[in-house]
């Protein structure tokens, strides 16, 4: 069987949980093809790639697909590209709040998803759930992962992707997705990957 090595953010920005992580943590530990190793990361520029790389590391995946939370997004959005920018317009949870920075200094200026993204929107469509190609993984913690992933990973064997979800009808904002929903979401993108 395949790895796939799926990763949720830990809460941020005040809040209690993160449906990223609340997400990852309840899928199976298989599905289609792939065995599912699940990690939790930080809301921190820089480290939470880190653990990503020391995982995958150790567990040498055909797949990584990270999941972060986008509030004010309606749909399941899987990432077209990272782009080299840190820009903070709240810290990070060590407190670090990047003004207008490269990620990598010298580096490209983007790199786009191996996922393929179109059919995984098509085939969420299909099953009834919001869902769209984003083009913007902003530039906050989210970005700093799939840019760092994509340069990381670039000309190999491993695939890369990020998915923004909405907030989860638990945390009381909207626009929301029930968490059950979100989960089915991330079980048909891996299924279509």
């Amino acid at each position: 069987m395949k790895k796939i090595l799926v990763t949720g953010f830990e809460p941020f920005g005040g809040e209690s949980i993160n449906p990223s992580w609340e997400a990852v943590s309840l899928l199976p530990d298989v599905i289609g093809g792939y065995t599912l190793t699940k990690l939790r990361i930080p809301v921190v520029f820089g480290e939470a790639t880190e653990r990503i790389i020391e995982k995958a590391k150790e567990i040498c995946p055909d797949v990584i697909l990270c999941v972060g939370q986008a509030g004010g997004r309606n749909a399941i959005t899987p990432e077209f590209v990272g782009i080299n920018l840190r820009h903070a317009e709240i810290p990070d949870n060590n407190g670090k709040q990047p003004q207008d920075e490269p990620i990598v200094k010298g580096g490209e200026n983007a790199y786009f998803t191996t996922l393929p993204i179109r059919k995984i929107v098509e085939k969420l469509k299909e099953a009834g759930l919001p869902s769209a190609v984003s083009y913007s993984a902003g530039s906050y913690v989210c970005n700093d992962v799939i840019y760092s992933l994509l340069a990381k990973y670039k000309d190999t064997q491993t695939k890369v992707g990020f998915i923004h979800i909405p907030y989860c009808t638990e945390q009381n904002k909207t626009p929301s997705l029930a968490l059950g929903n979100v989960v089915k979401g991330l079980r048909i993108a891996i299924e279509n990957i």
